[in-house]
Parts: C-alpha cells; structure tokens; sequence
C-alpha cells in the first residue's frame, strides 16, 4: 500500500470518527452532557499512555517527538479538566451545614445556668 493511498485511508477515519462523535454528542441532553463528558475525559488517559510509547520509541524523528508532547500536553489537560468538572459537579450534591446560631443556645449547661437565676 503507498503512503499516500494509507494518507487517504487515515484521513477519512479521522473525518468518520469526527462526525460521528459529533452526532453521538448532540443526541446527549444538556443535563446529562456535563457528567457524561467529565467521566469521559479520563479515558485520555489511554492517549497520554499512546503518546508517551510515540514519543519513547527509537528511530523516530524531531516532528514525531514533538507531535507526540503536545500531544501528551492536550491528554493531560484533558484529564486534568474533567476531573476537575467532576469535583465541581459532585459540589453541588454535598448538603451543606446549618450555620450555628449560638454556641450558648446549644449548649446543655446553657439552660441551667438561666434556672438557677429565678
């Protein structure tokens, strides 16, 4: 196979999978895309792992390295990011506490000591 039939090859993949994902992701509710999404970016992990082996394998060149670091780069942000949207959404579950009126109010000695006074 020549290297520009096999360019041809990967570049229609590349544009298939681009609009799949496209119409995968536009079928998804606006309530449910923000979990969705967050759990999803953790799976660049796999293409962080994929771009460290490009980046370690020998008899490669420059422009292979640094597409494979920016590519690693991108991955983490990626990572990074959806674990922080993650965090934030889980927030928003957590009930928060009651502030405390009075520290004396709850206190059990607190009614006693206003009996002795009558």
């Amino acid at each position: 196979m020549s290297h520009g039939l096999l360019l041809v090859f990967e570049l229609t993949i590349l544009v298939l999978a681009i609009f799949l994902g496209f119409e995968v992701i536009s079928k998804v509710p606006t309530l449910l895309h923000t979990p969705l999404m967050s759990g999803t970016n953790a799976i660049h992990g796999i293409v962080i792992v994929g771009a460290m082996l490009v980046m370690g394998a020998g008899g490669k060149d420059t422009l292979t390295w640094v597409i494979g670091f920016v590519a690693v780069i991108l991955a983490s942000a990626n990572v990074v990011g959806g674990f922080v949207v993650t965090d934030r959404m889980l927030e928003m579950f957590k009930k928060r506490e009651r502030p405390r009126q009075n520290a004396a109010q709850d206190s059990p000695d607190a009614d006693v000591g206003d009996r002795s006074n009558e």
